[in-house]
């Protein structure tokens, strides 16, 4: 348990911060979810669309440190691959 007011007020940051990534976590999940339902689907013109939204997400989050830089990139390098292949 904390004892210093500093400590006190850190934990009270800590669990604001858990609150608000928690939230930006699960709307990125679902963002990325709804491309790849579509890419499941074979609907390229919902995928790009969806994918137009869950870009940006991935990118706020990884830049917020939500998840990692290089994980962000790759999904959306992955995703973006697998539209493409919807085109052929």
């Amino acid at each position: 348990m904390a004892n210093t007011t500093s400590a006190k007020k850190a934990t009270r940051k800590i669990a604001r911060r858990t609150i608000v990534n928690k939230s930006r976590r699960t709307q990125m999940r679902g963002a990325v979810r709804t491309v790849e339902e579509a890419i499941k689907s074979g609907d390229r013109e919902a995928a790009l669309k969806a994918m137009s939204r869950a870009e940006p997400e991935l990118m706020r989050a990884a830049q917020r440190n939500i998840i990692h830089k290089n994980l962000a990139s790759r999904k959306v390098s992955r995703l973006t691959q697998s539209i493409a292949k919807l085109a052929k």
